[in-house]
């Protein structure tokens, strides 16, 4: 009997957290590591096969239903876990196909009731043999998937067809780039370190063992081995995981230039406390407080991890209730609640998740977020308009509405305050992409209050 290693089980554990308990995988996979004691390369084995199977679980289960003689919704989906991993080590990791094989068949003895092991086992068996038997491009020609077709594309880079169609239509007239593009998400991001401003000097994160320079941000570094959890200055909050693109859309809100003294800054959709974070360092050198609003307390409490002074001030609350006021503010962040599509790469689990439907029933709320971030924003204070998704429904089609129905606020060239950006889109919005620039496929648009 070949003995599952402690890596497989631990990789079958964060997939089961994800399915069953709405999880994301990168804070399940955080838990499940610690249970199961695990560091170095079996944490890194761990982390690529269950981030690596949810990414192309698409793609896999395309596989595995052309390999099985019933209907792949009716199988029990703790085997589906089981043999998309197995898949994944067949299709896209360096494993021997017995190893993948036999871990999978003992991994499916030990699902559901003892008195059909065998049976599991065997059906394991037999179909993790019919993948084996053909690479990933022979599966391309198999299933009619090797075109250039957009739901080939889809296909083969595991997206479901209508978060490809609306990523190629966001990317306009360079939509020949959507292979690029769809193949970027499925790229693991490396960890990316932020030297929180007033807390830490870049210079002293890069010092660090083990740390690089990063290609945009000046603020970060990337740890090139090792988990930013194991990082003492991570774990007191002196230090940041953040990807690259978000913090430079908050760097972009503290550069643009105001008029007169600056008193208070806002945060209106804080959670976890990233940009906070750096806001507020900023915030300080201009001898201004931040305010930091999020509605759920848990991730409240994230945001007040991440902040340092005692004139910062987390309410946890609904911006939408505007919990702080009346006051004005010099310069307020709306990073709204969104689809996410933008953060494939580190939200594995993400693509699956969401539907078109999602998209009208967010829109009514990120045009009330930036409506209340504009009447909360002194006469001449700015505004940044922030998604961590690149879908026009979500950036561009939220800002001209807005626009259009105000005459007290003007929209401003936003790439300007980002000049370690090259091609990020036809302006006056900043777009960032996971193919061209290696972060994720943030949006900014600075809006000026008249």
């Amino acid at each position: 009997m070949t003995r599952v290693d402690a890596p497989r089980r631990a990789a079958l554990q964060i997939l089961r957290e994800v399915r069953s308990n709405g999880a994301y995988a990168n804070i399940a996979a955080t838990t499940v590591l610690a249970d199961f004691g695990l560091h170095g390369k079996d944490a890194a084995f761990t982390t690529e096969l269950a981030f690596g199977t949810l990414r192309l679980q698409g793609w896999y289960d395309l596989v595995l239903a052309a390999c099985i003689s019933r209907d792949w919704n009716d199988v029990q989906n703790d085997l589906k876990d089981i043999l998309r991993m197995g898949a994944h080590q067949l299709l896209d990791m360096r494993v021997p196909d017995h190893a993948a094989v036999d871990t999978s068949c003992e991994l499916a003895r030990d699902a559901g009731e003892p008195g059909g092991a065998k049976g599991r086992a065997g059906f394991v068996n037999a179909v993790l043999r019919k993948v084996s038997a053909r690479d990933t491009d022979q599966w391309c020609t198999h299933l009619k998937l090797d075109g250039d077709d957009l739901r080939s594309l889809a296909a083969r880079t595991s997206h479901p067809e209508w978060v490809a169609r609306a990523l190629a239509d966001s990317l306009g007239v360079r939509r020949d780039e959507i292979g690029e593009l769809l193949e970027a998400d499925n790229a693991p991001a490396r960890p990316v370190l932020v030297a929180r401003p007033g807390r830490l000097d870049v210079a002293e994160l890069l010092a660090m063992d083990d740390v690089e320079p990063a290609p945009l941000s000046p603020l970060a570094g990337v740890l090139t081995k090792g988990a930013p959890g194991d990082l003492p200055d991570v774990r007191s909050g002196v230090i940041g995981v953040q990807d690259e693109g978000s913090q430079l859309v908050a760097l972009a809100l503290a550069r643009a230039s105001i008029d007169g003294p600056e008193t208070a800054w806002l945060d209106m959709c804080a959670g976890p406390g990233g940009k906070a974070a750096i806001l507020e360092g900023l915030a300080l050198e201009c001898d201004a407080n931040l305010t930091a609003v999020e509605q759920h307390r848990h991730r409240a409490d994230l945001v007040a991890h991440s902040l340092h002074s005692s004139r910062s001030h987390v309410i946890t609350g609904d911006a939408t209730t505007k919990p702080w006021g009346t006051e004005l503010f010099d310069r307020v962040l709306v990073d709204v609640p969104c689809t996410g599509l933008g953060a494939l790469r580190r939200r594995p689990e993400s693509r699956w998740r969401r539907t078109p439907e999602d998209l009208a029933a967010l829109a009514p709320v990120q045009r009330q977020l930036l409506n209340i971030a504009i009447d909360s924003t002194r006469s001449g204070g700015v505004i940044g308009y922030v998604t961590c998704s690149p879908h026009l429904a979500e950036t561009e089609f939220v800002v001209s509405d807005v626009l259009r129905r105000r005459d007290d606020v003007v929209q401003e060239d936003a790439r300007a305050l980002l000049p370690e950006v090259t091609d990020c889109g036809d302006g006056p919005a900043v777009q960032l992409w996971p193919h061209r620039h290696g972060t994720d496929a943030m949006f900014l648009a600075i809006l000026r209050k008249k």
